[in-house]
């Protein structure tokens, strides 16, 4: 004979409810510029611990996508989830790392002392000094920055520029990197670094990463992809299942099919509404003829 309890199952752990839950859910989302639609209703999930590549050619909508992410676009309606929590919200601001296009450092201070100043708003008071410094020199190694930490940020090139605006975004360890085109103008090299970087972070350190681009071949160092064209998303998907689904041998053949097709639906739908509105006008001619 089983024997069956009578008592309710133990309520499940937020924590482990909450690792299964995506860092970022959005339903809806849009967002309107002016007269013009710059995100047009998109529905999205970014998996948490893993590595998201948003692509698509440059005016798309990638950078105000990742604006409203961290909460700092304005006009901004539909749902948006970061982390649990609606985006902007003002916990949410120690738990994610941004970068910009353009580096977001002072020219007039060293590599070290903006570091320095970063942290101690994100970690402040004497008794996390010990802390700050560790952090700061693990965020310096993590960019391959040792040799230039005393240099001023203004005597460096653009790529060390970027990289120090990375090693701010990495201070504090978020669960969240939000990083907008962050290996432009980067040698051939330092990229193959950074994308190394990057799954590290992923897989070592369970943070999550949001990472834009126009370059189709980076594409294949993602987990997952959002493809977008015209503040639309045209295709939610791993790499492989984008090949797989267009017949393509790489993923900027996979998009350019996907556009193809985006192109040709939208070009149907004005036909179909051409021929109502012929065929409308046609009956209400008809009428007139009649009377």
């Amino acid at each position: 004979m089983m024997n069956f309890s009578t008592s309710p199952p133990p309520p499940p752990d937020p924590a482990s409810r909450a690792a299964h839950e995506p860092a970022v859910r959005a339903t809806g989302l849009t967002v309107v510029r002016g007269t013009r639609q710059v995100l047009r209703g998109l529905d999205f999930t970014v998996p948490r611990g893993r590595i998201t590549g948003l692509l698509g050619p440059s005016g798309c909508g990638k950078t105000t996508l990742m604006r409203a992410v961290v909460g700092t676009q304005a006009k901004v309606s539909g749902t948006l989830d970061v982390l649990g929590r609606p985006a902007g919200d003002a916990t949410l601001r120690s738990r994610i790392g941004y970068v910009t296009q353009a580096p977001s450092v002072y020219d007039d201070l060293s590599v070290r002392q903006n570091l320095d100043y970063f942290a101690a708003i994100l970690d402040p008071g004497r008794a996390a000094a010990e802390r700050r410094h560790a952090d700061v020199a693990r965020v310096i190694a993590d960019v391959d920055l040792g040799t230039h930490a005393d240099a001023l940020a203004g005597n460096l090139s653009g790529g060390q520029r970027s990289r120090v605006s990375l090693a701010v975004a990495l201070l504090g360890a978020p669960e969240l990197l939000v990083l907008d085109e962050p290996t432009v103008g980067l040698d051939p090299v330092l990229r193959r670094d950074l994308w190394h970087l990057f799954h590290t972070i992923a897989t070592e350190r369970g943070a999550t990463l949001l990472v834009s681009s126009h370059v189709m071949d980076e594409a294949e160092r993602c987990h997952r992809l959002l493809l977008m064209r015209e503040g639309r998303i045209l295709a939610e998907d791993t790499p492989d299942a984008l090949r797989s689904r267009t017949g393509a041998e790489t993923v900027e053949a996979a998009f350019l099919h996907l556009v193809d097709e985006a192109i040709a639906a939208g070009a149907q739908s004005q036909t179909g509404e051409s021929s109502r509105d012929d065929s409308s006008r046609n009956k209400t001619s008809h009428k007139e003829t009649v009377r």
